[in-house]
């Protein structure tokens, strides 16, 4: 039987399909849950409504992560339509692109560092705060890291420090979601060509010393993360909280 049957879970963070969160919406599908999508731009919406009808979803809700208010509403609206839910992929990364170009000390400010946290990292907190009392007993929340929040990744700069917090943030939270019965986890990817990491100076050289440096000598894809997304959201993982889980073939350890 597929695991996450009758499980009704909300994603935010897919772009297009190149995007991570759209690998672990096509993993979730196939083991039978419910998917809902969160949209932020004209742009986004379009990609969306694409990509939401090859998993029969129509819920695709608008959500200014920067506003409670937004979140709010949100979760107001979902309510209305599904009634209590199971599950949240917070898949959210984004920064200006200057911080990704060049020696870090160079291009840091004090606007681009507090909104790289308050985006990255706080988004996940305001998301839980808005939607803890909808959420069923056994739910699982799921955000998104990468190695760079605890080594030293060429031009990743900003992005890193946001990404530890949010590392930092799922033990805190595990605690206090864990009161509710509920799970929280991280998984930290080995890299992958999305349109955000492509945004990193020589990403392309990144890409492949991960290659040639990993266990299996490759990278992961999308679909791998997302078959990890969906153990991680079922009942299957009920033991497995405030964890940050590496999936990119033993990367983590060279």
């Amino acid at each position: 039987m597929a695991f996450l049957k009758k499980k009704k879970i909300l994603i935010f963070g897919i772009k297009n399909h190149f995007s991570i969160a759209w690998g672990i919406a096509l993993a979730m599908y196939k083991q039978n849950a419910k998917l809902a999508f969160v949209y932020h731009s004209k742009k986004s919406k379009k990609n969306i409504k694409i990509l939401a009808k090859k998993v029969k979803s129509k819920i695709i809700l608008y959500c200014d992560i920067n506003s409670d208010d937004s979140i709010q509403t949100l979760f107001k609206i979902l309510f209305k339509k599904w009634g209590m839910f199971d599950g949240i992929v917070h898949s959210i990364a984004n920064i200006s692109k200057i911080q990704l170009t060049n020696d870090y000390i160079k291009v840091i400010n004090r606007l681009d560092f507090l909104y790289a946290h308050e985006v990255n990292s706080f988004s996940l907190v305001a998301i839980i705060k808005a939607s803890k009392n909808i959420l069923n007993k056994n739910s699982s929340i799921l955000t998104l890291s990468y190695i760079g929040a605890i080594k030293y990744i060429p031009y990743y700069n900003i992005m890193g420090i946001p990404k530890a917090s949010l590392e930092s943030n799922v033990r805190y939270l595990a605690v206090s979601l864990g009161k509710k019965n509920i799970k929280i986890n991280a998984i930290s990817s080995g890299p992958i060509k999305t349109v955000s990491s492509y945004g990193i100076k020589n990403f392309s050289k990144i890409f492949d010393i991960s290659k040639n440096n990993s266990l299996f000598n490759k990278n992961v894809t999308i679909k791998e993360i997302g078959n990890v997304a969906a153990f991680l959201c079922s009942n299957l993982s009920l033991g497995i909280t405030g964890q940050v889980i590496y999936v990119d073939y033993g990367l983590n350890i060279i």
